[in-house]
């Protein structure tokens, strides 16, 4: 039979293992402080010009350093674009959500992702620029970032179809059409604002999505009309 001291834990065991949290622990706060710093770059510069040798100098830290958080310049993307992404759903999506659902909700959507924009044109948007890079160059990066923006729409064509279901939008909306033309509106203060440098670009994307609505919304119902019996 084992022994008593072989079985149960002495006072020394934890150590190693307090030990060895706080080294984890420690790694992964430089590992997103790295993954910062690469969004930041990435912002101005693109996913494409992103490298180990430029962020190591950015972090004061050795090549090799970088380079064992992530083992590859392709993780690193990967990771910039999923730190982007995050940071896209706590701006835009998740403070939408103490709306209502309907026209309130999508109303909030929009205003937060114009938001967003205005303050990315003088930056620069990940979506935007990564579809640029990676339009036609196959991979995991691409996936990434297509996986990114099809969540990020899945959840406006969600809030679209919410409307519909609360009588607030006509009941034959197409969503995906509805969808296409609002991303239209970001595309085109991108390259108004961001491009062309024209100014008024903001104000003339608010009324395009007041445009969108007004074709779209639902007729009020006529003050004193009998409801309607199921």
């Amino acid at each position: 039979m084992p022994s008593a001291s072989s079985t149960i834990p002495t006072a020394r065991t934890p150590r190693p293992r307090a030990a060895g949290s706080r080294a984890l622990q420690k790694g992964q706060q430089t590992k997103a402080a790295i993954v910062e710093a690469a969004l930041g770059l990435a912002t101005h510069i693109g996913l494409e010009g992103l490298s180990i040798g430029a962020l190591a100098e950015l972090m004061g830290m050795s090549k090799s350093g970088v380079f064992a958080h992530f083992g590859s310049r392709e993780e690193l993307q990967i990771s910039v674009v999923r730190e982007y992404h995050h940071c896209f759903e706590q701006e835009v999506f998740y403070p939408a959500l103490s709306a209502p659902r309907g026209v309130a909700r999508l109303r909030a959507l929009f205003a937060n992702w114009m938001q967003r924009t205005s303050v990315e044109i003088d930056s620069g948007c990940i979506y935007i620029s990564g579809a640029v890079e990676f339009d036609d160059r196959p991979g995991p990066v691409r996936d990434a970032l297509a996986e990114s923006v099809m969540t990020w729409h899945s959840a406006m064509r969600r809030a679209i179809v919410q409307a519909k279901e609360c009588g607030e939008l006509l009941a034959d909306v197409n969503e995906d059409q509805m969808l296409f033309e609002i991303h239209g509106l970001i595309l085109a203060l991108h390259y108004e604002a961001r491009f062309l440098k024209n100014p008024g670009s903001l104000g003339r994307a608010l009324t395009g999505f007041d445009n969108i609505l007004a074709r779209f919304s639902a007729p009020a119902p006529t003050p004193g009309a009998s409801a309607t019996h199921k």
